[in-house]
């Protein structure tokens, strides 16, 4: 049996799990959900998560873990997506942790409300506070990339595969990239690693 991704394609979230595990070779069931509709919220999905969020991973023998990054540390222990040095593995997480706090909750927002909900600064008034949150985040990005081609250890990691699923698509959240050129030459970097493919091709 193969494991079983509950997911979004559109989600970043959801894509960054999908990348890391046809990368290393991980064959997935995928439950396609439609968050517009709350299929994230009938009792059959939630007696799966409680919490009501994808992507939620399902093993062969009824465990479930959810929340992307946890998901991608799990899988990419003992793998070459993870630094073996034990303060390189910490900065993994701590990139992880950044992302999913800083990074995430501006650009990823910010897109959902335009690309998906077609949404303006009319309609959504917190665009431009996300705006001035997403860049704040570029900009750490793009300062650390003057020094590094990869975030973590020296080497693409899980920490490259979790920012890049929402900053590659930044643009569609109303994100001017072309201010970036270490964050865009990054992005090239990353998809030119052996088994990348685009959020809509896994």
């Amino acid at each position: 049996m193969a494991l079983t991704l509950y997911s979004n394609q559109g989600s970043g979230n959801c894509y960054k799990v999908r990348l890391v595990m046809h990368q290393l070779g991980h064959a997935l069931k995928i439950r396609e959900m439609d968050v517009l509709a709350d299929d994230c919220l009938t009792p059959e999905f939630l007696a799966i998560n409680p919490v009501g969020k994808i992507p939620t991973l399902v093993f062969e023998d009824g465990r479930v873990l959810s929340e992307s990054n946890a998901i991608l540390l799990h899988f990419a222990e003992g793998t070459d997506l993870m630094p073996t040095d034990a303060f390189d593995k910490a900065k993994v997480y701590q990139w992880l942790f950044w992302e999913q706090y800083s990074h995430e909750t501006a650009i990823a927002v910010a897109r959902f409300s335009m690309h998906y909900m077609g949404q303006t600064e009319k309609e959504d008034p917190r665009l431009p506070q996300l705006w001035k949150k997403g860049y704040t985040a570029l900009d750490v990005m793009e300062n650390h990339l003057k020094e590094h081609d990869f975030f973590a250890g020296g080497r693409y990691s899980v920490a490259d595969i979790s920012l890049f699923a929402y900053t590659h698509v930044a643009d569609e959240g109303g994100f001017d990239l072309s201010r970036y050129p270490k964050v865009n030459a990054w992005i090239e970097r990353v998809k030119a690693q052996t088994g990348w493919k685009p959020m809509d091709e896994i």
